[in-house]
């Protein structure tokens, strides 16, 4: 979720911020986020067709349930690397 965890973001620029993952686990994933009601997809009429993916209530609400689980392993981290 890190492109949409900062707004609507386009498949491309989903795929651009995760190194190592391919269109179809993506789209795969976009699939299964938006059946557990986590994103939505909404589709602009414009030409050509632009489609954004964007976080619902729930997807809000539990990424800031997950927010102190990524520091912590942010620090952890830092932490083993100064002592490598």
């Amino acid at each position: 979720m890190l492109g949409i965890a900062r707004g609507a973001a386009r498949f491309s620029e989903i795929l651009g911020s995760v190194s190592g993952l391919s269109d179809r686990m993506l789209a795969l994933r976009l699939r299964e986020l938006e059946h557990a009601g986590l994103i939505d997809r909404v589709v602009e009429p414009t030409t050509p067709v632009t489609v954004r993916y964007v976080l619902t209530a729930q997807g809000r609400d539990l990424l800031t349930a997950l927010q102190p689980l990524v520091r912590y392993g942010q620090v952890w981290e830092r932490a083993e690397s100064e002592h490598d």
